[in-house]
């Protein structure tokens, strides 16, 4: 039975408690990021009234007095495909893909990869090489030359073109661009020196990256805001706010430039740390007029594939991504550029809360998010 206070607010609660020893030590970065103590129990509570999942944790000494409890739950949001289309509608998304299969596991998705995608084709690394410095070259010379009208042009190309260095050191650091190891070495300190980045320290830390895609603390590519680094200074509050409202489309030229032509598709991953929003964090390109622009890239926009086999070469992911809209299609979220995805990017994906995911900036600190309400206010909202 619901408490009598649940009752008395006409809240219809259903309660799920999940019993688990936590040991001692070793507590996991994420349930110490969640703020669980060693030696706990886990209550995950979900209220129909409002659709959350709460989570509270009881001290091990506790565990006697809680037997067990069986009771319904409502499925999760994955799992309703009503839901899904509005959540689309809603977040201006062209699908949300169902939640895969517990029984489904990375070693399945790899092998419905064909053979060829794995193989490494030094004909097409170097000339990848090739267009890198050709094209950044040209860049640096189209700077030189370029009156000043034209001067933005000249660095969103040269930007863009060195991105295909990064690139062609991160095929190496994944030992796809060669079969020769110490040319790989080579290659990717060579090709991250324009960069102005030490490729032997990346490489370490992208491996982490990679083994800890999409986990709360340990991710190294990705964190989010904290609650607590908002309420650290009004300063840095407000620099974070506009940087992640108004300024953030123009924090990379190159990159709002790409993606404001392309078309996006990503494999829901099980092993992400967050639900709802969360899933929407990793976009990829996969058709359109991009597809021009992107050869000075690589390709490496088509990222899906990469992490599900970083030996995958990068001239062979859009391969591996035709392969997974092929197999795993009802499982990937899609979505053309829209105003209506922009909208969301901007004005909603905010600040991580451990029991509600993501909390929007207006809702954390009302009084300082103007830049949010003008953006909700005025962006257009088309699908």
């Amino acid at each position: 039975m619901c408490p009598p206070s649940v009752r008395a607010n006409a809240c219809e609660a259903l309660t799920e408690l999940v019993v688990a020893q936590a040991p001692a030590k070793n507590l996991s970065p994420r349930r110490a990021a969640a703020g669980a103590l060693s030696g706990s129990l886990i209550v995950k509570r979900f209220s129909l009234c409002n659709g959350r999942s709460h989570h509270q944790f009881l001290p091990l000494k506790q565990r006697g007095r809680l037997q067990a409890a069986v009771l319904p739950v409502t499925p999760p949001l994955l799992d309703d495909e009503e839901k899904r289309k509005q959540m689309s509608e809603d977040y201006g998304f062209n699908q949300i893909g169902e939640q895969l299969p517990d029984n489904i596991t990375l070693k399945d998705v790899m092998d419905t990869l064909p053979k060829e995608v794995f193989e490494i084709d030094d004909v097409k690394a170097w000339a990848s090489v090739l267009i890198s410095v050709t094209s950044y070259a040209f860049g640096l010379f189209l700077i030189s030359k370029a009156p000043w009208y034209l001067l933005p042009v000249a660095w969103a190309w040269a930007g863009t073109a060195v991105t295909g260095f990064f690139v062609i050191g991160h095929d190496c650091a994944h030992k796809s661009f060669s079969r020769n190891k110490l040319v790989e070495d080579i290659v990717g300190t060579l090709a991250f020196l324009p960069l102005i980045y030490p490729y032997e320290p990346w490489r370490f830390k992208h491996d982490r990256h990679h083994a800890k895609t999409n986990m709360l603390v340990e991710d190294t590519a990705w964190q989010p805001v904290w609650q607590n680094e908002i309420e650290s200074s009004s300063f840095l509050r407000k620099a974070i706010i506009f940087g992640y409202g108004p300024i953030r489309p123009w924090m990379s030229i190159a990159h709002w430039t790409r993606r404001s032509l392309q078309r996006c598709s990503r494999l829901r991953s099980r092993r992400a740390a967050y639900q709802g929003l969360a899933g929407v964090e990793r976009v990829e390109c996969c058709t359109g007029a991009i597809k021009r622009i992107e050869i000075l890239c690589h390709d490496i926009n088509v990222h899906v594939p990469h992490h599900i086999s970083p030996r995958i070469p990068s001239y062979n992911l859009r391969a591996a991504h035709d392969s997974i809209k092929q197999n795993w299609g009802k499982y990937i979220n899609e979505a053309s550029w829209n105003w209506r995805l922009m909208k969301t990017i901007l004005t909603t994906c905010h600040v991580y809360d451990k029991e509600r995911y993501y909390v929007s900036f207006d809702e954390l600190v009302p009084e300082e998010s103007q830049p949010i309400r003008f953006l909700k206010k005025f962006m257009p909202d088309y699908a």
